[in-house]
Formats: structure tokens, C-alpha cells, sequence
């Protein structure tokens, strides 16, 4: 098989979760911006809605920028035959990868058979490996799951992944009835890693990991290749920022006024590029770069991002109120500005 970008990360190597609603195109381009982690995801895109009439309503998550590489599409769905026809656009797209999501347990997901539903289905799940694979061509296919459905099963659902010989496993360190809601079992990560010595796929980790010190510390302690790193991302887009360095390092965030000025450039590239209706030209909407995708989404969605960003300092609650109230980014901005002129502004 040609080598892909896989074979070329140095060890360990940290990636960036998929979040839907959270890691869109513009998100993973402030953080690209910011500080870049080794590999991105897309958040996952509905393979059925890709090959329905609601296609074109899709394709802003498939947007990405150059700066992002490697980029990896993240497709959910239960349909193999749609597996295939989503490999082939995102080899079309440009995509440097694409990544499998059989570990979403969401409620609408899994009653589409798909996500952590896979889990209960290794025949189907195989099939949309195989499918996905055959419409791919030289792009690498990787797999995100988690240890089991209702209880830890990893011993019999591992090999089954394993079998069709992904690049990568992201292995959650819960099981799907676990959601978030006990702490992650790193152990099974290490589990997963013996279960796949000599196979040649990497494996990763991932579950409750807070920055890239406790990161490289994980995969120490677990032997894994590479660990990835959700939601530690919210408000802090410097996550991995000087990343080489770092590996020994504890976190890092700029001043204050740094970070409240990233989010009003957050807010503005939001709303310019995923609210507003694409400008027109003789591009086709798969084909168009981040600047003209077609747009649609809620200013709302952007709001879950301001309590990350506006949290740890005296009058971030106040601020915070002010701007869940917001409308637009030009009100962002104007409160940002105002508080930022306050005497008591904090360092």
C-alpha cells in the first residue's frame, strides 16, 4: 500500500478531535492559525445527507484551508454503497485522509444504525470499511471508536477493525452507554495497543486529556502513537501551539486581551464565512474555497464558544451576559472593545 501522511508522524503525535458544531472550518483555521496540531478532523458529516438532494447544505463542513494539513474528512452513516461515494469525493475534495465515526453515541446517530451502533453490527461495519476503502484509491482510511457499547468489549470488537487493516484506530477510552460521564480508561487504550503490535495500524487515544503534557505523559504510559485531544479545545485555539517544545511543557495562554481579541476574530470569520450565502462565480460548491462556501449556520452555534473564551478572570461573568445577548459580530465586538478599555481590565 502507498505510504500516506501517517507513516510520517513523528511519535507521539497529537491531533485535534472532531466536535460537531464546535471544530468547523472556521474553528480549525483559527487554530491552525494559532497553534496547529499535527493532524485534523473534520467534524463528522452525515454520509446520507452527501449523497441526498441536501448535499449542497453539507459541503461548508467538508470546507478546510491549505493551512490545515493534513486534513482528514470524518463520515458517519450505516449505508456502505454511501461510504463509497463519500471516498470519492474526498479524494476530489483534496482530503488527506479519511476517518470512519463508529463511536458517536448520540441518540439520532444511532438510530441510523450508525456511530457506536457499528459496535452491535461487525458485519456491517466491515462492509463499510471495505466500501469506504474501494472508493478512497491511495487515501489512507481510519477508524474512531470507543471500547464497547454497554460494556467494555474491546477483546472481540478490536479485531474486527483490525481485520481490514485501517491506518489508524482512535480508540475513546469509554463505552458508548459511558458517554462522557465517567472518567476515561487509559488502560484499555494500552489494551488496544498490545492488540495491535505488528499489525501496522496506529493506534490512538483519546478521553479526558486536559493539554499536550498530559498528553505525551498518556501515551508514555500506554504506548500508544498518538493521542487526541477534544474537548481541552474549547477557548483555547493555543492548545498546541509551539508544539515541539511543549511536549514537555505544561499549558500555555496568551494575555487576556489577546484572547478576547481572537474571539471577536473568531465571531467575524464565523459569521462571514458559515451565515452568509456564497458570492457567486463559476465555481461549483465542492470545488470552492473556504471563502466562498455556501453558508447557513446559526449565530447560536457560535455562542457556545464565549463562555470558553470569556472564563477565569474577575468580570467574566458579567461580560459573558453581555455577550450571550449578541446578535452579530459587530455587538461582539463593541463589547469586547468596551471591556477592554475598563480600568480594572485584568493583566
Amino acid at each position: 500500500m502507498k505510504k500516506s501522511f501517517w507513516d510520517n508522524l513523528e511519535k507521539p503525535f497529537f491531533a485535534l478531535a472532531p466536535m460537531a458544531d464546535v471544530t468547523d472550518a472556521v474553528f480549525r483555521f483559527i487554530i491552525a492559525k494559532y497553534g496547529k496540531p499535527e493532524v485534523m478532523f473534520t467534524q463528522f458529516v452525515s454520509c446520507d445527507g452527501l449523497c441526498s438532494a441536501g448535499k449542497k447544505a453539507l459541503l461548508i463542513d467538508l470546507k478546510y484551508e491549505e493551512t490545515e494539513r493534513p486534513i482528514v474528512a470524518q463520515f458517519f452513516g450505516a449505508k456502505p454503497d454511501n461510504f463509497y461515494q463519500c471516498a470519492r469525493l474526498a479524494v476530489k475534495l483534496g482530503f488527506d485522509g479519511i476517518d470512519i465515526n463508529m463511536g458517536c453515541p448520540d441518540k439520532s446517530v444511532m438510530k441510523q444504525c450508525a456511530g457506536a451502533a457499528l459496535i452491535k453490527d461487525p458485519k456491517l461495519a466491515a462492509e463499510i470499511i471495505i466500501a469506504t476503502k474501494k472508493g478512497a484509491g491511495d487515501l489512507p482510511i481510519s477508524i474512531k471508536t470507543r471500547t464497547g457499547d454497554t460494556k467494555d468489549n474491546l477483546k472481540e470488537w478490536l479485531p474486527i477493525l483490525l481485520e481490514q487493516k485501517p491506518a489508524a484506530i482512535t480508540v475513546h477510552a469509554r463505552t458508548r452507554k459511558e458517554m462522557s460521564n465517567v472518567p476515561a480508561k487509559w488502560h484499555l487504550v494500552k489494551q488496544a495497543v498490545a492488540m495491535a503490535k505488528g499489525s501496522g495500524t496506529l493506534i490512538i487515544g483519546n478521553g479526558d486529556v486536559k493539554d499536550l503534557a498530559e498528553a505525551r505523559q498518556k501515551a508514555k504510559e500506554t504506548g500508544c502513537d498518538g493521542v487526541m485531544l477534544g474537548r481541552a479545545i474549547f477557548g483555547n485555539p493555543w492548545l498546541f501551539a509551539h508544539l515541539p517544545e511543549r511536549r514537555v511543557g505544561a499549558g500555555f495562554l496568551p494575555p487576556l486581551s489577546q484572547r478576547l481579541n481572537v474571539l471577536v476574530e473568531h465571531t467575524k470569520l464565523f459569521e462571514k464565512l458559515l451565515m452568509q450565502p456564497a458570492k457567486g462565480g463559476s465555481q461549483s460548491e465542492a470545488d470552492a474555497p473556504l471563502e466562498h462556501a455556501s453558508g447557513g449556520k446559526n449565530f447560536a452555534i457560535m455562542k457556545k464558544h464565549f463562555k470558553a473564551y470569556v472564563s477565569g478572570f474577575d468580570g467574566a461573568k458579567e461580560l459573558r451576559i453581555k455577550l450571550m445577548a449578541t446578535k452579530n459580530a459587530k455587538e461582539v465586538e463593541e463589547i469586547i472593545k468596551e471591556f477592554l478599555k475598563t480600568p480594572k481590565f485584568p493583566p
